[in-house]
Formats: C-alpha cells, sequence, structure tokens
C-alpha cells in the first residue's frame, strides 16, 4: 500500500473517532475538522500522530481546532 493512501485510510479512522467522541455524524466532523484546519495538521504530521494512541490524536485535533476558532458545544 502506498504512504499516501496509507495517510487517507488513517485520516478516515482519525475522522470517524473524532465523530463517535464528538457525537457528531461523521460527515459533519470532517466538515469541523477541515474548516478548522485539523486535516492539514493530520496530513502534516502524519509521520508523528500516526504513532500516537487515537484518543491523543482526536485530542490534538480538537486542539488545533480550537486554535483555529472551532468550538462544539
Amino acid at each position: 500500500m502506498s504512504e499516501e493512501r496509507m495517510q487517507i485510510n488513517y485520516t478516515v479512522v482519525c475522522v470517524n473517532e473524532f465523530a463517535c467522541k464528538h457525537n457528531l455524524s461523521v460527515k459533519e466532523a470532517f466538515q469541523f475538522l477541515f474548516e478548522h484546519k485539523a486535516i492539514d495538521f493530520l496530513k502534516e504530521n502524519y509521520d508523528i500522530e500516526h504513532t500516537l494512541s487515537l484518543e491523543d490524536v482526536v485530542s490534538d485535533m480538537m486542539a488545533i481546532c480550537k486554535k483555529n476558532g472551532g468550538m462544539l458545544t
């Protein structure tokens, strides 16, 4: 499997985990994460992030979203 394909699969898993944790649909989660730069963060930091637990990655994504104005109620 190519590196790009592995990154795409990893991003899908992370978006799904984020959606579950925050009671969002996968589409809502992706839109929120994309709008607040967490998808870019995952792409840019894949080498490090994929070595962490999914719980840590979801936390990192939320921190990036908050930094970029994203809040969930």
